[in-house]
């Protein structure tokens, strides 16, 4: 199927600079772009409302426009397609300004030829995609954060909410979790009703780790009082000191409600009956009843010479009385005490569910002279199990759709680290080509192991001729998406920069530039460590380049000798993405056969134990010194466990990557140049 060719929308009001603009727009992609020229700012966005654009080329000085107010009618008229600024005037400032605006890029038009416009339209797109999906992703997870039933929370140990969602903020009646935020800065001032209630809950949690139904009356913002329960975990670090506590709220103002008039019910009912609670009577066998206690007649609303002598059908109506009688009749049968449940009602036709215990009376000689009942009220207990029921089954549907929810985002993580892992390179060079890989005078082996399911580090192996291999190994500060994603745009660059590979010092400085250029627009920033080394198989002379990366080791096993390679340059030099004018320096050394050199990322010694010591570059030259021997592979993975087990946790923090290039033996000049 053919590519669908690139739709470009070029707003550009001047037909000298449209003239010069299209033939560089068509010229170097391989499907030939379709570009759509109008002339004006309400033009462009009336199109951008009606037709599909992949990007937008955007002159700056418009006669009708307003600079950097046009960028946001382009952006609320097509949100999902990048816009590059085009200008006159060469200002870093005002490139600063139009970025922050929203352009992907700022481009000079006195500067402007096919190659550079191809590239910065391309990595725009590329820019803007990868943003989108970000964002894309942030909001299927803000979205099911907000959604949830409960409040949810993570506040500092001094009091203060880091994270909070718009349940929570709902609860306390606050308008968003930001103002909830911005407004709360002492939870134990302001919150909480009961002095001295937070430094309760962070007793127990320093005592018990995890705090569960901890219920509280709090203020919401317009000082009414709720009552809250929380359940809440302590978050710690490696060292166990707390960072935060983290938990869920639910509002129990009704069931404290209702338990509170239960309780008010009860201390009346106490007060009126004394010790009495229940209500209590006796019948003979035939039905009369003999006994009533106050309680009872104040139930069926008689007093007792009115009740005694008297059977089921003179107090209550024929549909209850023949009820009660036939549950009567059971117990004097049977000699068994009968628990049931059933409806009452008083003569004020008041309907009530009762618990009921009716046991048989004895006589002297043990036989069955009637029985005695005792009855009370359990409408409200029985209400409270029906809501809790209903509350249960709430939290069960909330339950099953967060783990839905988790599954499909593990899901997307999953797919993510299978497209990353697919960047790395899955062969590896033999030299001179054709040989076999027993034969081939540099060996490759490689240990790859990311702390989530995407990893900040990334290597890459390519011939660069018959007789010279380029490494290539990086540490993308942090080990989540978007460190991730750094890596790919690494690996596009490193195969648009291949020509300068021959040169380690020359390729890190080119990659640092373009690196800059591309990420300008974060804030932020992510730091890269690289390294980069090139190796040739007829002299063995090994070059090589260092941006801040742990110096690779140098293994010299006929020597038996272990040595970090030296700085190139007098001082250690910066990773890549901090400074724009730093030239990368080269070194070079010579590879003996057997030589093998180590190229490693920071998560392999960034190890603390029980005790908090580090394991040190010292600590790993060590073990390689005691492995001198061993073949490669078997070295990578004894290095892997050693580091694994002196951690604390038994696990690796940080990402880990070990690449080693092994020279085996040299290649003879006439097999090296045919």
């Amino acid at each position: 199927m053919p590519e669908q060719p690139l739709r470009i929308l070029v707003i550009e009001h001047d037909p000298t600079t449209v003239g010069r603009l299209r033939p560089l727009l068509e010229q170097g992609w391989e499907t030939p772009p379709e570009v759509v020229l109008v002339s004006s700012l309400a033009e462009g966005v009336r199109r951008l409302g009606t037709d599909r654009f992949d990007v937008v080329l955007l002159e700056f000085f418009l006669p009708e426009g307003a600079g950097l107010a046009n960028l946001p009618f382009l952006r609320q008229a097509a949100p999902r397609v990048p816009v590059v600024v085009m200008g006159h005037v060469d200002d870093e400032a005002l490139a600063v300004e139009v970025v922050h605006a929203g352009a992907q890029d700022y481009l000079v038009h006195g500067q402007l030829d096919a190659r550079w416009l191809r590239r910065a339209l391309r990595y725009a797109m590329e820019r803007h995609a990868a943003e989108m999906a970000l964002l894309d992703a942030e909001a299927r997870y803000r979205e099911m954060f907000d959604h949830l039933t409960e409040g949810v929370f993570r506040t500092t140990p001094e009091g203060r909410y880091l994270m909070a969602n718009r349940a929570l903020a709902r609860l306390y009646g606050y308008s968003s979790p930001e103002e909830l935020i911005r407004s709360i800065t002492n939870i134990g001032d302001t919150l909480y009703v009961q002095p001295g209630r937070r430094e309760e809950f962070m007793r127990l949690m320093e005592e018990h780790e995890v705090l569960t139904n901890f219920e509280s009356a709090v203020f919401r913002r317009d000082g009414r009082i709720i009552w809250i329960s929380e359940n809440c975990r302590a978050v710690r670090d490696a060292s166990g000191k707390l960072l935060y506590y983290e938990g869920t709220v639910r509002d129990i103002t009704e069931r404290r409600s209702a338990e509170e008039r239960l309780r008010n019910s009860e201390a009346l009912y106490h007060s009126l009956v004394e010790t009495i609670p229940q209500n209590i009577f006796r019948k003979d066998v035939q039905g009369r009843f003999t006994f009533a206690n106050q309680q009872f007649c104040r139930t069926v609303g008689r007093p007792l010479e009115a009740i005694v002598g008297k059977t089921d059908y003179d107090l209550f109506p024929p549909e209850l009385a023949s009820k009660y009688q036939r549950d009567d009749a059971r117990v004097l049968a049977t000699g068994q005490t009968l628990k049931l449940v059933e409806e009452h009602q008083t003569p004020a036709g008041e309907k009530m569910i009762v618990q009921v215990i009716k046991t048989p009376l004895r006589g002297a000689h043990n036989q069955i002279i009637g029985l005695q009942g005792i009855f009370w009220d359990i409408t409200q207990e029985r209400l409270a199990e029906q809501r809790i029921r209903q509350a249960n089954e709430e939290l069960a549907r909330s339950q099953a759709e967060l783990q839905r929810k988790n599954l499909q985002m593990a899901e997307e993580l999953r797919m993510a680290s299978e497209v990353q892992l697919a960047l790395l390179p899955q062969h590896h060079p033999v030299f001179p080509s054709g040989a076999s890989p027993a034969d081939s005078a540099f060996h490759f082996t490689q240990r790859y192991r990311p702390a989530g399911e995407v990893g900040g580090d990334f290597f890459h192996i390519a011939a660069l001729s018959e007789v010279e291999a380029a490494v290539f190994l990086c540490d993308v500060a942090g080990h989540g998406v978007r460190s991730a994603l750094v890596t790919a745009v690494i690996r596009a660059l490193l195969e648009e920069l291949k020509p300068l590979a021959g040169d380690p010092g020359m390729l890190l400085t080119r990659l640092n530039q373009e690196l800059l250029t591309i990420l300008r627009h974060d804030d932020t920033g992510l730091m890269t460590t690289a390294c980069c080394l090139t190796a040739n198989a007829e002299t063995g002379l090994l070059r090589y380049a260092n941006a801040g990366h742990p110096r690779p080791f140098h293994i010299r096993r006929t020597a038996g000798e272990v040595r970090l390679l030296p700085w190139p340059a007098a001082a250690p030099q910066p990773a890549l993405g901090l400074l724009k004018s730093v030239t990368y320096q080269s070194a070079e050394v010579a590879l003996e056969p057997h030589d093998l050199v180590m190229l490693y990322t920071d998560g392999l010694y960034e190890l603390h134990n029980a005790a908090q010591q580090l394991y040190s570059t010292e600590l790993l030259e060590t073990a390689i010194q005691a492995r001198l021997h061993q073949p490669t592979a078997q070295l990578f993975d004894a290095l892997l466990a050693e580091a694994q087990n002196f951690s604390e946790t038994g696990s690796f923090e940080d990402d880990v990557c070990l690449l080693g290039l092994e020279f085996r033996h040299p290649i003879p000049h006439s097999r090296g140049h045919p």
